[in-house]
């Protein structure tokens, strides 16, 4: 089947949409109070917003009680000291020695300590018993006699004290060191318990505290816009915000004043992270990054409790950055069916983000950047003015941005000199910047893979292969199913070469690759951005090419066609529901793109039935009778496919005998968003 990038499958799964989005968004802008260059005092208000209500520290108690403290460890440590010793006189020495119950003396000078074998009394000291003692050899000793006395009596001599000797300072600071531990858990644990008040957490402990929120200073952030490529206009909407933070002056004389927050909104992998984080460094300010869906916990209060944390971390190092990707997972409409009233957990934390973005806690020069893929859905209060003032769009990148992405993402890979980004760009329509940058990448691990020094063209191609129409599977199919299954492909392709503006098919193959049998790709000269309904009635044709051909050839219709039927019905459904492309509906909107449910009678929607239906009977008696007309041209691409198993795009045209593909017909500007029909 053609289609704008899309490859049609013979599947029992769909393998995607049929074409991209075109949305038109008008975005929002509104005025909120800048900094003033001095940090304010947070107006913090009664419900417990972080640090309004921190107990302050009695400092003089604090010194009292930590000298008491410390004496009383002073005293407890003296009990305890291993060092007590019997101060004796040389008379009692001498006896000990002579009665040879000395052990082991250890003398530094005239001083002598040791250890008795037994313990002995001390008469000078109201008999204390004692093993350990000291005492002074008086000058007028012979000390040769002494030492003849030790020999004889085996006593064990050393030159070294039996103790350490501490002193008084060493001893301070050991009994000082526990003193010093609990003074400092008591702080820690006094200033996380304001924490944890400020939070709104109560009696949550550390479920109160953000864990969601992690700051990136300034000098370690490493993304500038040089790294954000093929999204130039949406540039040009953040450098004034990055321009403002960097020289706020400027604009305060002239009544000029920062955004508050701005919200990206596009489709996943356009590089809406990429960008916030760009404009923090760009501006060298700290960045804060924080996921929506952290924010929610069982425990109602804790996402409000968590932003809070969030907000008042960012606003201690004001200005700053605050972004919050996925935002749409608490930023949803309030009042609906799965909440609780204004007691939901997650409302509670949209009412929180709210209040902080408004200003009433002190905000100012912090601002709020948002990433979502469905706008649509959010709460209006959150993308008013003075809230979320901007929305930009962040679209799928263009044939140029394409080549500018690839030249970013190709930085660091050796490439051979017959790449070509501008033609690879061209090849790669509807690919977002994420894309590219996974299409390098297994280039790169393919040419590793094969042994080359540089990725060359085919390693492009073959990676190319590979993410549109999926991996090869080695299966072994009956050739009754073999041939049949290439009818169905070459009944896609034939149709995309002979109706008048279909994109032109790209490469047919009955390779299984994923969960289909045979694939056909089509995709388009230049990138579309609208679509008209002869265009929309060839792609249904073309989507019904596979299913017509088996009838035509064996006169049977197989499971073969699943994946087509489902985007003939959401092409059909769309141009009678969405975009007024049928004259019983007329121009209304009955199935709206949001995923709500439709807001029309039993009867209207009746009638979207049948008129979808009827286009659908129409398409596939053109796409019957087209094939049937050219039935050589249908053989002869069948044969081509069960003898080549795959046709690239000059292959296809010269086996169907068509000198050329037709030319795109012209868009007509009727906004025609495929990707999100409704079903």
């Amino acid at each position: 089947m053609e289609g704008s990038g899309q490859p049609q499958e013979r599947s029992a799964r769909a393998r995607g949409r049929s074409g991209q989005p075109h949305e038109r968004s008008q975005g929002r802008q509104g005025q909120s109070q800048a900094p003033d260059g001095k940090r304010p005092k947070p107006p913090w208000r009664a419900e417990g917003l972080p640090g309004g209500n921190r107990p302050k520290i009695n400092w003089w108690r604090f010194v009292i009680t930590l000298l008491a403290v410390y004496a009383v460890f002073f005293l407890v440590s003296s009990f305890f000291d291993s060092g007590q010793v019997e101060t004796i006189s040389y008379t009692q020495f001498t006896s000990q020695v002579t009665a040879k119950n000395v052990k082991e003396i250890y003398a530094t000078g005239f001083s002598v300590e040791g250890d008795l074998k037994s313990a002995a009394k001390d008469p000078d000291s109201g008999n204390a018993s004692y093993t350990k003692f000291k005492t002074e050899i008086p000058a007028f000793a012979n000390s040769d006699q002494l030492y003849q006395q030790l020999s004889s009596a085996g006593v064990n001599i050393k030159a070294d004290p039996i103790t350490s000797g501490r002193g008084t300072f060493l001893n301070l600071l050991l009994s000082l060191l526990p003193v010093l531990l609990l003074a400092g858990l008591w702080i820690w644990i006094m200033r996380r318990g304001a924490s944890m008040m400020g939070g709104g957490g109560g009696g949550l402990s550390g479920l109160g505290r953000s864990k969601s929120s992690k700051p990136v200073e300034a000098g370690q952030v490493r993304v500038t816009f040089d790294d954000v490529a093929g999204i130039d206009e949406v540039e040009n909407e953040l450098v004034e915000v990055v321009d403002y933070l960097k020289d706020p002056d400027k604009y305060r004389r002239l009544g000029a004043k920062l955004p508050k927050g701005v919200l990206l909104a596009g489709p996943p992998g356009t590089g809406k992270t990429l960008l916030a984080r760009a404009v923090a460094g760009e501006a060298n300010v700290p960045f804060f990054s924080a996921s929506a869906s952290e924010f929610i916990e069982m425990i109602v209060g804790v996402g409000a409790s968590r932003v809070r944390d969030l907000f008042e971390e960012a606003r201690k190092v004001a200005p700053s950055i605050v972004f919050i990707d996925e935002i749409d997972a608490i930023g949803r409409a309030r009042g609906g069916a799965g909440g609780i009233g204004g007691h939901d957990e997650r409302e509670q934390t949209l009412n929180q983000i709210l209040t902080e973005m408004d200003g009433f806690s002190g905000a100012e020069g912090v601002i709020v950047i948002g990433a979502t893929n469905r706008p649509e859905v959010l709460d209006p209060a959150l993308l008013r003015p003075g809230r979320f003032d901007r929305t930009v769009q962040v679209g799928l990148p263009d044939a140029a941005g394409r080549t500018a992405i690839l030249g970013v993402h190709t930085r660091g890979v050796p490439l051979d000199g017959a790449v070509g980004l501008e033609q690879l760009a061209k090849t790669t329509p509807g690919m977002t910047g994420a894309d590219l940058a996974n299409l390098v990448n297994e280039s790169a691990l393919l040419a590793a893979k094969r042994g080359k020094d540089k990725v060359g063209i085919a390693d492009f191609a073959d990676a190319l292969e590979k993410l549109q129409l999926g991996a090869a599977r080695s299966i072994v199919m009956p050739e009754e199913e073999r041939t049949r299954t290439a009818f169905h492909e070459a009944g896609h392709a034939l149709l995309g070469m002979l109706q008048p503006g279909a994109d032109p098919v790209r490469k047919i193959s009955i390779i299984p690759r994923g969960r289909a049998l045979g694939v056909t790709l089509s995709t388009p000269d230049t990138d579309r951005y609208a679509y008209d309904e002869e265009y929309l009635r060839g792609r249904i044709t073309g989507a019904l090419g596979g299913m017509a051909a088996e009838q035509v050839v064996f006169g049977v219709i197989t499971t073969g066609a699943e994946n087509d039927l489902e985007q003939v019905t959401m092409i059909a459904r769309g141009m009678v529901g969405r975009w007024g492309m049928s004259e019983k509906v007329g121009p209304l909107t009955i199935l709206p793109n949001d995923g709500q449910p439709p807001q029309a009678s039993p009867a209207m929607l009746a009638v979207v039935d049948e008129e979808a239906r009827r286009i659908v009977d129409e398409c596939y008696e053109r796409a019957v009778r087209i094939l049937s007309e050219n039935r050589d041209k249908l053989d002869a691409i069948t044969h081509a496919l069960l003898e080549h198993e795959t046709l690239d795009e000059a292959g296809a045209y010269a086996a169907a005998g068509l000198a050329g593909e037709p030319k795109p017909a012209k868009d007509t500007g009727l906004s025609a968003d495929l990707d999100k029909a409704s079903t």
